[in-house]
Protein backbone atom coordinates (compact mmCIF):
# COMPACT_ATOMS: atom_id res chain seq x y z
CA UNK A 1 0.00 0.00 0.00
CA UNK A 2 1.44 3.41 -0.93
CA UNK A 3 2.52 5.34 2.58
CA UNK A 4 2.63 8.76 2.82
CA UNK A 5 6.02 10.49 3.71
CA UNK A 6 5.51 11.39 6.85
CA UNK A 7 6.26 9.18 9.79
CA UNK A 8 3.44 7.72 11.84
CA UNK A 9 4.55 9.09 14.87
CA UNK A 10 4.26 12.25 12.77
CA UNK A 11 0.29 12.39 11.64
CA UNK A 12 -1.57 15.26 12.72
CA UNK A 13 -5.45 13.98 13.32
CA UNK A 14 -7.06 16.74 11.27
CA UNK A 15 -5.33 15.54 8.11
CA UNK A 16 -6.70 11.95 8.74
CA UNK A 17 -9.91 13.54 9.00
CA UNK A 18 -9.20 14.56 5.21
CA UNK A 19 -7.26 11.74 3.43
CA UNK A 20 -7.93 8.80 3.09
CA UNK A 21 -4.77 7.34 2.66
CA UNK A 22 -3.88 8.94 6.06
CA UNK A 23 -7.16 7.60 7.55
CA UNK A 24 -6.09 3.93 6.28
CA UNK A 25 -2.74 4.21 7.87
CA UNK A 26 -3.95 4.93 11.44
CA UNK A 27 -6.92 2.44 10.78
CA UNK A 28 -4.19 -0.38 10.32
CA UNK A 29 -1.50 0.49 12.71
CA UNK A 30 -2.76 1.46 16.07
CA UNK A 31 0.02 -1.01 17.41
CA UNK A 32 2.63 1.19 15.97
CA UNK A 33 1.68 4.54 17.14
CA UNK A 34 -0.02 3.75 20.65
CA UNK A 35 0.64 1.28 23.72
CA UNK A 36 -1.90 -1.47 22.99
CA UNK A 37 -2.88 -4.96 24.79
CA UNK A 38 -4.19 -7.78 22.83
CA UNK A 39 -7.39 -9.85 23.09
CA UNK A 40 -5.85 -13.84 22.93
CA UNK A 41 -7.75 -15.55 20.79
CA UNK A 42 -7.48 -18.40 22.75
CA UNK A 43 -5.50 -22.36 22.34
CA UNK A 44 -7.74 -23.83 19.88
CA UNK A 45 -7.56 -23.92 16.41
CA UNK A 46 -9.38 -21.38 14.41
CA UNK A 47 -12.69 -22.55 12.77
CA UNK A 48 -12.70 -22.56 9.22
CA UNK A 49 -15.63 -20.45 7.65
CA UNK A 50 -17.82 -22.44 4.65
CA UNK A 51 -17.14 -20.69 1.52
CA UNK A 52 -19.38 -20.00 -1.31
CA UNK A 53 -19.60 -17.63 -3.50
CA UNK A 54 -21.92 -14.73 -5.35
CA UNK A 55 -22.38 -12.56 -8.24
CA UNK A 56 -22.90 -9.37 -6.25
CA UNK A 57 -20.70 -7.27 -8.62
CA UNK A 58 -23.28 -6.66 -11.24
CA UNK A 59 -25.63 -5.91 -9.15
CA UNK A 60 -27.21 -1.96 -8.56
CA UNK A 61 -28.03 -0.26 -5.78
CA UNK A 62 -30.23 2.79 -5.59
CA UNK A 63 -28.81 6.20 -3.82
CA UNK A 64 -29.05 9.57 -4.82
CA UNK A 65 -32.29 9.40 -7.16
CA UNK A 66 -30.08 6.48 -9.34
CA UNK A 67 -28.63 3.42 -9.51
CA UNK A 68 -25.11 2.28 -8.25
CA UNK A 69 -22.72 -0.99 -8.26
CA UNK A 70 -20.55 -2.17 -5.43
CA UNK A 71 -16.97 -1.05 -7.30
CA UNK A 72 -18.68 2.39 -7.41
CA UNK A 73 -19.83 2.30 -3.81
CA UNK A 74 -16.38 1.08 -2.59
CA UNK A 75 -14.87 4.57 -4.06
CA UNK A 76 -17.68 6.31 -2.53
CA UNK A 77 -16.92 4.97 1.11
CA UNK A 78 -13.46 4.07 0.10
CA UNK A 79 -13.76 0.35 1.07
CA UNK A 80 -10.77 -1.18 2.49
CA UNK A 81 -12.52 -4.77 3.07
CA UNK A 82 -16.05 -6.17 2.59
CA UNK A 83 -16.98 -9.20 4.02
CA UNK A 84 -20.83 -10.96 3.15
CA UNK A 85 -21.93 -14.13 5.26
CA UNK A 86 -25.35 -15.75 4.27
CA UNK A 87 -26.73 -18.23 6.50
CA UNK A 88 -23.17 -19.04 8.02
CA UNK A 89 -21.23 -19.45 4.73
CA UNK A 90 -19.11 -16.62 3.33
CA UNK A 91 -19.99 -15.72 0.12
CA UNK A 92 -18.35 -11.97 -0.87
CA UNK A 93 -15.04 -11.12 0.15
CA UNK A 94 -13.14 -8.02 -1.09
CA UNK A 95 -10.23 -6.34 0.28
CA UNK A 96 -8.86 -3.07 -1.37
CA UNK A 97 -6.27 -0.19 -1.16
CA UNK A 98 -3.78 -3.02 -0.28
CA UNK A 99 -5.21 -3.92 2.92
CA UNK A 100 -4.08 -7.24 3.98
CA UNK A 101 -7.35 -9.64 5.26
CA UNK A 102 -4.81 -10.53 8.13
CA UNK A 103 -3.92 -7.56 9.79
CA UNK A 104 -6.26 -6.07 12.49
CA UNK A 105 -8.55 -3.12 11.22
CA UNK A 106 -9.43 -0.56 13.67
CA UNK A 107 -13.34 -0.26 14.31
CA UNK A 108 -13.72 2.47 16.00
CA UNK A 109 -17.27 3.26 17.32
CA UNK A 110 -18.21 0.00 16.45
CA UNK A 111 -16.46 -0.93 19.97
CA UNK A 112 -18.81 0.43 21.66
CA UNK A 113 -21.23 -2.06 20.99
CA UNK A 114 -19.16 -5.32 21.55
CA UNK A 115 -18.67 -3.11 25.00
CA UNK A 116 -22.41 -3.45 25.83
CA UNK A 117 -22.89 -6.81 24.82
CA UNK A 118 -20.08 -7.56 27.81
CA UNK A 119 -22.59 -5.37 30.06
CA UNK A 120 -25.14 -7.49 29.12
CA UNK A 121 -23.60 -10.57 28.84
CA UNK A 122 -22.38 -9.78 32.79
CA UNK A 123 -25.85 -8.60 33.75
CA UNK A 124 -27.01 -11.82 32.68
CA UNK A 125 -24.91 -13.59 34.88
CA UNK A 126 -26.14 -11.40 37.51
CA UNK A 127 -22.66 -9.72 38.36
CA UNK A 128 -24.12 -6.08 36.96
CA UNK A 129 -27.02 -3.87 38.21
CA UNK A 130 -28.34 -1.93 35.43
CA UNK A 131 -30.82 0.11 37.80
CA UNK A 132 -27.75 0.93 40.02
CA UNK A 133 -25.61 3.62 39.83
CA UNK A 134 -22.16 3.60 37.81
CA UNK A 135 -20.46 5.07 41.21
CA UNK A 136 -21.84 2.05 42.88
CA UNK A 137 -18.89 -0.05 41.38
CA UNK A 138 -16.53 2.25 40.36
CA UNK A 139 -16.43 4.73 43.52
CA UNK A 140 -13.93 7.34 41.44
CA UNK A 141 -16.58 8.56 39.46
CA UNK A 142 -18.69 9.83 42.19
CA UNK A 143 -20.18 13.59 41.81
CA UNK A 144 -19.39 12.94 37.87
CA UNK A 145 -22.08 13.17 35.40
CA UNK A 146 -21.32 9.33 34.39
CA UNK A 147 -20.26 8.39 38.40
CA UNK A 148 -24.33 9.91 39.27
CA UNK A 149 -26.38 8.20 36.44
CA UNK A 150 -27.43 4.53 36.69
CA UNK A 151 -25.64 2.01 34.35
CA UNK A 152 -29.11 2.09 32.33
CA UNK A 153 -27.96 5.69 31.25
CA UNK A 154 -24.66 4.56 29.98
CA UNK A 155 -25.90 1.69 27.80
CA UNK A 156 -28.32 4.11 26.49
CA UNK A 157 -26.17 7.42 26.02
CA UNK A 158 -28.54 8.89 28.10
CA UNK A 159 -25.83 11.17 30.03
CA UNK A 160 -25.91 15.02 29.63
CA UNK A 161 -22.09 15.96 30.56
CA UNK A 162 -20.48 19.50 30.60
CA UNK A 163 -16.42 18.60 30.64
CA UNK A 164 -14.43 20.83 32.59
CA UNK A 165 -17.43 23.67 32.57
CA UNK A 166 -17.06 24.17 29.04
CA UNK A 167 -20.16 24.31 26.86
CA UNK A 168 -20.86 20.68 25.25
CA UNK A 169 -19.73 20.60 21.72
CA UNK A 170 -19.91 17.32 20.44
CA UNK A 171 -16.96 17.30 17.43
CA UNK A 172 -14.55 19.61 19.91
CA UNK A 173 -14.97 17.13 22.91
CA UNK A 174 -14.34 14.55 20.04
CA UNK A 175 -11.01 16.12 19.24
CA UNK A 176 -10.27 16.80 22.97
CA UNK A 177 -10.91 13.03 23.69
CA UNK A 178 -8.38 12.13 21.43
CA UNK A 179 -5.63 14.94 22.43
CA UNK A 180 -6.25 12.54 26.13
CA UNK A 181 -5.44 9.63 24.43
CA UNK A 182 -2.94 9.72 22.01
CA UNK A 183 -0.06 12.96 23.63
CA UNK A 184 1.28 13.26 19.52
CA UNK A 185 -2.17 14.73 18.69
CA UNK A 186 -2.09 17.51 21.64
CA UNK A 187 -1.30 21.18 20.80
CA UNK A 188 1.55 23.15 22.12
CA UNK A 189 1.41 23.59 25.56
CA UNK A 190 -1.47 20.93 26.08
CA UNK A 191 -2.16 20.73 30.03
CA UNK A 192 -5.47 18.74 30.12
CA UNK A 193 -6.05 15.65 31.27
CA UNK A 194 -3.39 12.96 30.39
CA UNK A 195 -5.76 10.00 30.68
CA UNK A 196 -9.23 8.58 30.21
CA UNK A 197 -10.23 8.85 33.81
CA UNK A 198 -8.72 12.09 34.62
CA UNK A 199 -10.85 13.20 31.49
CA UNK A 200 -14.04 11.75 33.03
CA UNK A 201 -12.93 13.33 36.20
CA UNK A 202 -14.05 17.19 35.08
CA UNK A 203 -17.60 15.61 33.52
CA UNK A 204 -20.35 17.14 35.61
CA UNK A 205 -24.04 16.98 34.47
CA UNK A 206 -26.12 19.65 33.11
CA UNK A 207 -29.58 17.96 32.96
CA UNK A 208 -30.98 15.15 34.36
CA UNK A 209 -29.44 11.35 33.24
CA UNK A 210 -31.92 9.47 31.21
CA UNK A 211 -34.28 12.14 29.73
CA UNK A 212 -32.55 12.73 26.28
CA UNK A 213 -30.04 11.05 24.05
CA UNK A 214 -26.48 12.40 23.47
CA UNK A 215 -24.13 10.06 21.51
CA UNK A 216 -20.61 10.98 23.87
CA UNK A 217 -17.76 8.60 24.47
CA UNK A 218 -17.51 9.11 28.24
CA UNK A 219 -21.09 7.06 28.73
CA UNK A 220 -18.94 3.92 27.44
CA UNK A 221 -15.93 5.08 29.32
CA UNK A 222 -17.49 4.60 32.26
CA UNK A 223 -18.84 1.81 31.38
CA UNK A 224 -15.50 0.19 30.84
CA UNK A 225 -14.67 1.10 34.41
CA UNK A 226 -17.66 -0.13 35.63
CA UNK A 227 -17.17 -3.82 33.97
CA UNK A 228 -13.58 -3.70 35.32
CA UNK A 229 -14.75 -2.80 38.87
CA UNK A 230 -17.14 -5.93 38.77
CA UNK A 231 -15.12 -8.65 36.78
CA UNK A 232 -11.32 -7.50 38.32
CA UNK A 233 -10.05 -7.39 35.11
CA UNK A 234 -9.35 -4.99 32.18
CA UNK A 235 -11.17 -4.71 28.92
CA UNK A 236 -9.24 -6.84 26.33
CA UNK A 237 -9.34 -9.47 29.29
CA UNK A 238 -12.56 -9.96 29.41
CA UNK A 239 -13.59 -9.67 25.76
CA UNK A 240 -10.85 -12.49 25.48
CA UNK A 241 -12.97 -14.34 27.77
CA UNK A 242 -15.61 -14.30 27.47
CA UNK A 243 -16.13 -14.23 23.62
CA UNK A 244 -12.91 -13.88 21.26
CA UNK A 245 -11.11 -17.48 22.78
CA UNK A 246 -14.59 -18.91 22.03
CA UNK A 247 -15.41 -17.93 18.41
CA UNK A 248 -12.54 -20.12 16.74
CA UNK A 249 -10.96 -16.78 15.43
CA UNK A 250 -7.94 -16.60 13.16
CA UNK A 251 -6.11 -13.48 14.67
CA UNK A 252 -5.72 -11.66 17.97
CA UNK A 253 -7.14 -8.67 17.91
CA UNK A 254 -6.38 -5.55 20.20
CA UNK A 255 -7.12 -2.57 22.11
CA UNK A 256 -4.96 1.03 22.13
CA UNK A 257 -4.27 2.08 25.82
CA UNK A 258 -4.27 5.42 27.45
CA UNK A 259 -1.19 6.35 29.37
CA UNK A 260 -2.76 4.65 32.43
CA UNK A 261 -2.55 1.47 30.46
CA UNK A 262 -6.68 1.21 30.70
CA UNK A 263 -8.04 0.63 26.95
CA UNK A 264 -10.07 2.86 24.95
CA UNK A 265 -13.02 1.16 25.01
CA UNK A 266 -15.01 3.67 23.12
CA UNK A 267 -13.14 3.06 20.14
CA UNK A 268 -9.54 1.80 20.28
CA UNK A 269 -10.75 -2.13 18.92
CA UNK A 270 -8.89 -3.41 16.26
CA UNK A 271 -9.61 -6.87 14.45
CA UNK A 272 -9.75 -8.22 11.07
CA UNK A 273 -12.62 -8.27 9.16
CA UNK A 274 -13.41 -11.94 8.96
CA UNK A 275 -13.14 -12.46 12.52
CA UNK A 276 -15.65 -9.50 13.40
CA UNK A 277 -17.78 -11.52 10.89
CA UNK A 278 -17.45 -14.35 13.08
CA UNK A 279 -19.01 -12.61 16.28
CA UNK A 280 -21.85 -11.07 13.86
CA UNK A 281 -23.11 -14.74 12.83
CA UNK A 282 -22.74 -15.65 16.64
CA UNK A 283 -25.46 -13.12 17.76
CA UNK A 284 -27.12 -13.64 14.56
CA UNK A 285 -27.40 -17.49 15.87
CA UNK A 286 -28.86 -16.80 18.97
CA UNK A 287 -25.22 -16.75 20.94
CA UNK A 288 -24.21 -20.03 19.27
CA UNK A 289 -21.08 -20.45 17.55
CA UNK A 290 -18.85 -23.87 16.67
CA UNK A 291 -21.94 -26.07 18.20
CA UNK A 292 -21.88 -24.15 22.01
CA UNK A 293 -23.77 -21.24 23.32
CA UNK A 294 -21.07 -18.67 23.62
CA UNK A 295 -23.42 -15.36 24.31
CA UNK A 296 -26.72 -16.45 26.37
CA UNK A 297 -29.39 -16.40 23.82
CA UNK A 298 -31.58 -14.13 25.90
CA UNK A 299 -29.27 -11.86 24.98
CA UNK A 300 -28.44 -12.06 21.37
CA UNK A 301 -31.99 -12.55 20.74
CA UNK A 302 -33.24 -9.42 22.69
CA UNK A 303 -30.50 -6.41 20.91
CA UNK A 304 -33.55 -5.07 18.85
CA UNK A 305 -35.83 -4.60 22.32
CA UNK A 306 -35.82 -2.58 25.12
CA UNK A 307 -35.08 0.87 24.69
CA UNK A 308 -36.10 2.35 28.27
CA UNK A 309 -38.90 4.89 29.21
CA UNK A 310 -38.08 8.13 28.38
CA UNK A 311 -35.01 8.21 26.07
CA UNK A 312 -36.68 9.24 22.30
CA UNK A 313 -37.60 5.73 20.49
CA UNK A 314 -36.16 7.15 17.37
CA UNK A 315 -32.71 8.68 17.03
CA UNK A 316 -30.91 10.29 14.45
CA UNK A 317 -27.48 8.80 13.68
CA UNK A 318 -24.16 10.27 15.13
CA UNK A 319 -23.25 12.01 11.58
CA UNK A 320 -27.16 13.29 10.19
CA UNK A 321 -28.09 16.39 9.98
CA UNK A 322 -30.28 17.76 12.29
CA UNK A 323 -33.09 17.96 9.08
CA UNK A 324 -32.27 14.08 9.01
CA UNK A 325 -35.57 12.14 10.11
CA UNK A 326 -34.90 9.88 12.87
CA UNK A 327 -35.72 6.52 12.11
CA UNK A 328 -32.85 4.70 14.11
CA UNK A 329 -33.43 3.25 17.58
CA UNK A 330 -30.47 2.76 20.35
CA UNK A 331 -30.10 -0.12 22.80
CA UNK A 332 -27.07 -1.54 24.71
CA UNK A 333 -25.14 0.39 22.52
CA UNK A 334 -26.59 -0.99 19.41
CA UNK A 335 -28.03 1.12 16.64
CA UNK A 336 -31.41 -0.76 15.51
CA UNK A 337 -32.45 -0.24 12.22
CA UNK A 338 -36.21 -0.69 12.63
CA UNK A 339 -36.85 -2.44 9.35
CA UNK A 340 -39.00 -5.47 8.95
CA UNK A 341 -35.96 -7.89 9.06
CA UNK A 342 -35.07 -7.33 12.70
CA UNK A 343 -31.61 -5.60 11.52
CA UNK A 344 -28.81 -3.69 13.73
CA UNK A 345 -25.49 -2.72 13.36
CA UNK A 346 -22.27 -1.81 15.48
CA UNK A 347 -20.95 1.57 13.99
CA UNK A 348 -17.61 3.67 13.64
CA UNK A 349 -16.61 6.43 11.76
CA UNK A 350 -15.24 6.71 8.13
CA UNK A 351 -17.05 3.27 7.33
CA UNK A 352 -16.60 0.69 10.06
CA UNK A 353 -19.61 -1.43 10.28
CA UNK A 354 -20.96 -4.75 11.73
CA UNK A 355 -24.37 -5.50 10.18
CA UNK A 356 -26.76 -8.47 11.47
CA UNK A 357 -29.93 -9.06 10.00
CA UNK A 358 -31.84 -11.75 11.72
CA UNK A 359 -34.71 -11.20 8.96
CA UNK A 360 -32.09 -11.67 5.77
CA UNK A 361 -29.73 -14.70 7.55
CA UNK A 362 -27.23 -12.17 7.19
CA UNK A 363 -23.96 -10.78 8.54
CA UNK A 364 -21.77 -7.74 6.57
CA UNK A 365 -18.62 -7.06 7.84
CA UNK A 366 -17.29 -3.80 6.06
CA UNK A 367 -14.28 -1.75 6.78
CA UNK A 368 -13.78 2.28 5.56
CA UNK A 369 -11.17 5.11 5.51
CA UNK A 370 -13.70 7.44 4.10
CA UNK A 371 -12.75 10.83 5.24
CA UNK A 372 -16.03 12.88 7.30
CA UNK A 373 -16.19 16.20 5.58
CA UNK A 374 -19.82 17.98 3.98
CA UNK A 375 -18.13 18.02 0.33
CA UNK A 376 -17.60 13.63 0.63
CA UNK A 377 -21.00 12.15 -0.20
CA UNK A 378 -22.46 9.95 2.38
CA UNK A 379 -21.77 5.73 1.27
CA UNK A 380 -25.68 4.17 1.29
CA UNK A 381 -24.05 1.31 3.05
CA UNK A 382 -26.89 -0.26 4.63
CA UNK A 383 -29.27 0.57 1.78
CA UNK A 384 -26.86 -1.86 -0.02
CA UNK A 385 -26.49 -4.27 2.74
CA UNK A 386 -29.79 -4.76 2.72
CA UNK A 387 -30.46 -4.93 -0.78
CA UNK A 388 -27.80 -7.91 -0.85
CA UNK A 389 -29.61 -9.55 1.37
CA UNK A 390 -32.93 -9.03 0.17
CA UNK A 391 -31.05 -10.46 -3.74
CA UNK A 392 -29.54 -13.60 -1.85
CA UNK A 393 -32.82 -14.68 -0.28
CA UNK A 394 -34.73 -13.85 -3.80
CA UNK A 395 -37.07 -11.33 -2.43
CA UNK A 396 -35.85 -9.00 -5.59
Amino acid sequence: MPQPTTSLTDLPWSRGFTDPAWVRVHATSGRETLPSRRVWRGPEPARPLPTGSADLDALTFAAGGGRHTLAELFATAQTDALLVMHRGTVVYERYLHGYPPHVPHFNASATKSYIGLLAAMLEHQGLLDRTARAAKYAPHLSGTAFGDARVDHLLHMGTLPSYAARPYDKALEAQRYFAVLAPQLRPYGYTGPATIREHLATARATGTPGTEFRYENGNVEALADVLRAVTGTGIAELLGELLWSKLGVDEDAYFVLDAEGNEAACGGFSATARDIARLGEAIRCDGAAGGRQIIPAAVASTIVSGVPDGYPKRVRFPAAPPTAPATLSYHDLWWILNDRYGSFMASGIHGQRLFISPGLELVVAHYGSQIVSPSAPVAPLVPTFVRIGEHLNGAL
